[in-house]
């Protein structure tokens, strides 16, 4: 019984932890206040999503404190879904700095369309 419940006190921290975003966004506070945002939502055991993987890595890096780059994984918490109505995974999502929904993609999108969408948001 003891061994039950460690185990799923070590599931729920699981959940816990993870669902936060790539750059450590918690799914609530998305899209960023103030800041042109890209949300892919996804899994981590999808395959377009684990193609997209490094793309999104190497963006947040490159676009740091000048856009954010957001990772949900739909998976370990459905509620980002709901919450933006997604259909299919990967999905991603572009906010203005005002936080309001400009463009949506469904699907693998490379590094050079999420760079566009950006640069057409004015990041650069």
């Amino acid at each position: 019984m003891k061994r039950k419940l460690n185990y799923l006190l070590l599931a729920v921290l699981f959940l816990i932890a993870t669902s936060t975003g790539a750059s450590g966004e918690p799914a609530k506070t998305v899209p960023v206040k103030g800041m042109v945002t890209m949300v892919d939502l996804g899994a981590t055991r999808c395959i377009p999503c684990k193609m997209m993987a490094p793309i999104l890595q190497k963006l947040e890096k490159r676009y740091a404190g000048k856009a954010a780059i957001v990772f949900l994984d739909v998976w370990v918490d459905p509620k980002p879904a709901q919450r933006f109505g997604i259909r299919a995974i990967p999905t991603q999502v572009f906010f203005n700095k005002k936080g309001e929904e400009v463009y949506r993609h469904e699907g693998f999108m490379s590094e050079e369309a999420i760079v566009a969408a950006l640069q057409k948001l004015g990041v650069n």
